[in-house]
């Protein structure tokens, strides 16, 4: 007889956080090995680090938040939020110092050997591309920086989230008084990667704009000796805390939060390796950030340029190639997406197969006479998305078309504020999400008079509806006119914009209140199963499960 386990056990589990630092080390490994194409280990390092920001802003900063509000529940794994934020510490810096030790050790050398100079300094360069650099500085950056000196009378500037600043301090000339700070941000609105001359050597050269910065930086404050200066960044806690049941207006209250962003406490700094530490002080002091919260940093800060870096020009065979999308074979010959669905439910596969069935649904969706609704939940859409130029095109040709926007999409919010205003002005109903819950789920439903009546066509995808990510995500999507299907979608909205909930389910699981009884149930089934002796199997794929 097999012993009994205790599936309460703390040994048996990875708490939450630790287990994702473990997945961001997978995506390091990606980037340290040598079989795969130089400029896409250049891709998956720079992922690692956009990867660790989100994380600090969010999972690290709610840790935080949990321990200034003296919450002392352990999680499954036994751990209190001050011990993960412990065992965290040790990881993270373990994790940043391999990053480095990836770019320094073994890209920049890979990339020199094939053309591409990183001027990691700006005392490497050489007396013509020094002349350069001098000048690019004086045309493009100097007219845009704004160097903040911090006295009695200018206090300690806002340093915004996620920015890339240099500190300085400053004397005056001919007077031995105390050390003054200042700071300039180094502007993103510039290209962070300059061109500059290769010199004798051939292929290409580039330098960072905060070298070239630091290079002139005696320029911006012209009365002053500058003694030092050194690049740092700030990662402020992100987390949005929305109390939705006292929020009047869910758009307001969001765009509220939005600016806080800017300014919620500091929770992670970086510093150049070797900074002035009586410049560190004064940064440290002013954000009060604790010695354990302080990263120093052997190379550039941020490395979220490389995926800049991979743009570009005249590297192409260290990249894979690119990989161009099939086209779904129910779609390859001309006429309407609505005969093709009623021929048959159509399976879609991203980024396999083009996603531009989708798009040329809700496209002809937005001119076809016969369509009387349609109805979308969007979650994360393109810059310039062909599908709400298409929704906001339905809503003024006189259809009824409704529109969950969700508002609480991470990092996304601002961009979806803008979609949703832009969709209300063109007549569109604009539904901002549920109170307490996200809206995760991706279906449209189109409502269609044909001569045998009404019938309705469903997309269901679990992808989101972007164009742009639809080339690079894992996703699959399906198209249907089944009725039981139809029933099912339309009870979905009614639940969106409304307050009905269906008696029964046709063929959907929704989530919360369904989907989770249901996969309990199969659970149930197979553990049956297999007690039994017949053959039992449980298969998942999925994101993120928390419960």
């Amino acid at each position: 007889m097999a012993e009994k386990k205790d599936y309460l056990d703390p040994e048996l589990y990875t708490n939450r956080e630790l287990s994702w630092i473990l997945f961001n080390k997978r995506v390091l490994s990606e980037a340290r090995d040598k079989q795969i194409p130089l400029f896409e280990r250049l891709k998956f390092l720079s992922i690692t680090a956009s990867n660790l920001d989100e994380f600090f802003m969010v999972r690290v900063a709610s840790l935080k938040d949990m321990v200034n509000a003296k919450y002392t529940k352990k999680d499954i794994a036994g751990l209190t939020a001050a011990q993960q934020l412990d065992k965290l510490n040790v990881v993270t810096h373990e994790l940043v110092a391999q990053q480095y030790s990836t770019y320094n050790r073994s890209l920049l050398p890979l990339l020199k050997a094939n053309g591409l100079t990183v001027v990691e300094k700006h005392e490497q360069l050489s007396k013509d591309q020094a002349e350069y650099v001098d000048a690019y500085f004086d045309e493009n950056v100097y007219p845009v920086l704004t160097p903040m000196a911090v006295d009695s009378s200018r206090p300690f500037p806002l340093i915004r989230n996620k920015s890339l600043n240099i500190g300085a301090l400053l004397s005056k000339r001919k007077e031995k008084g105390e050390l003054e700070f200042a700071t300039v941000q180094v502007p993103s609105v510039l290209a962070r990667i300059v061109p500059i001359p290769a010199g004798d050597n051939g292929g290409k050269a580039v330098i960072l704009l905060e070298e070239v910065i630091e290079r002139n930086i005696s320029r911006l404050f012209l009365n002053y000796d500058v003694v030092c200066s050194h690049p740092f960044r700030i990662m402020r806690n992100a987390d949005l805390t929305i109390d939705e049941d006292e929020a009047e207006d869910l758009l307001k209250e969001i765009e509220k939060q939005l600016k806080k962003r800017q300014w919620g406490q500091a929770i992670r700094l970086e510093v150049e390796a070797g900074m002035d530490k009586r410049l560190l002080r004064i940064i440290k002091d002013e954000l009060s950030i604790e010695e354990e919260d302080i990263y120093h940093i052997d190379g550039p800060l941020d490395l979220t340029f490389l995926m800049k870096m991979y743009g570009l020009e005249g590297f192409e065979h260290l990249k894979e190639e690119k990989y161009v999308p099939q086209p779904v074979p129910e779609f390859m010959e001309e006429g309407s997406v609505f005969d093709k669905i009623r021929q048959g439910d159509i399976l879609l596969h991203h980024p396999f197969q083009t996603f531009a069935p989708v798009v040329q649904f809700i496209r002809e969706a937005a001119r076809d006479p016969e369509v009387l609704a349609i109805k979308q939940t969007l979650y994360r859409v393109s810059g310039n998305s062909p599908i709400i130029a298409a929704l906001a095109q339905a809503a003024e040709n006189g259809k009824q078309v409704s529109v969950l926007v969700e508002l609480k999409a991470r990092f996304d919010e601002e961009n979806n504020i803008v979609w949703a205003r832009k969709l209300e002005k063109a007549g569109c109903h604009v539904i901002y999400g549920l109170v307490g819950l996200k809206t995760h789920s991706k279906i449209t439903l189109v409502v269609r008079r044909e001569e045998d009546g009404i019938r309705r066509y469903v997309h269901l995808g679990t992808g989101n509806y972007n164009d742009a990510t639809a080339k690079l995500y894992t996703d699959i999507g399906m198209m249907t006119c089944s009725e039981a299907i139809g029933e099912d979608a339309t009870a979905v909205f009614n639940m969106l914009s409304g307050y009905s909930e269906p008696l029964a389910w046709n063929r959907l699981s929704v989530a919360p209140l369904w989907l989770r009884a249901r996969c309990l149930r199969m659970i149930r089934r197979e553990t049956e199963n297999a007690l039994a002796g017949r053959e039992a199997h449980i298969m998942a794929k999925m994101n993120s499960l928390c419960d």
